[in-house]
């Protein structure tokens, strides 16, 4: 079940494991059968282990990064968030949208990832 509880739960999980780059956190936001689509049209990674493996290939440095988000909408299935990321070096923004379906535990069992970067001033 999705609520905005649930999911702010979520995304600040994200957000400590994005910090950290901590395996366990990373696998514990996902479902084991969980799929992440890194880009909408992308091959997902399917699985926790394939989904932390990947998340670690393409890690961002702890502390070069920061994010604002706020939900769409949430309802019993679904979580639709809009986000900003900025990066320190090279300085760079991004906007974010993500689509998110968590499961009775609270982990993803879908997440879809939209990012585009900002044009350069």
């Amino acid at each position: 079940m999705t609520n905005l509880d649930a999911v702010g739960a979520w995304v600040h999980a994200y957000r400590a494991a994005w910090e950290s780059n901590d395996p366990g956190a990373i696998g514990g936001l996902f479902a084991d059968d969980a799929a992440y689509f890194t880009e909408p049209w992308a091959r997902p990674w399917l699985g926790r282990e394939a989904i932390v493996a990947g998340w670690l290939a393409r890690q961002d440095e702890p502390g070069s990064t920061s994010f604002e988000w706020h939900p769409l909408i949430v309802n019993d299935d679904l979580a639709i968030i809009e986000a900003t990321t900025r990066y320190t070096a090279p300085p760079r923004v991004y906007s974010n949208l993500w689509v998110l379906r968590l499961d009775t535990n609270g982990q993803a069992r879908q997440f879809t990832e939209w990012w585009m970067q900002h044009p350069s001033d």
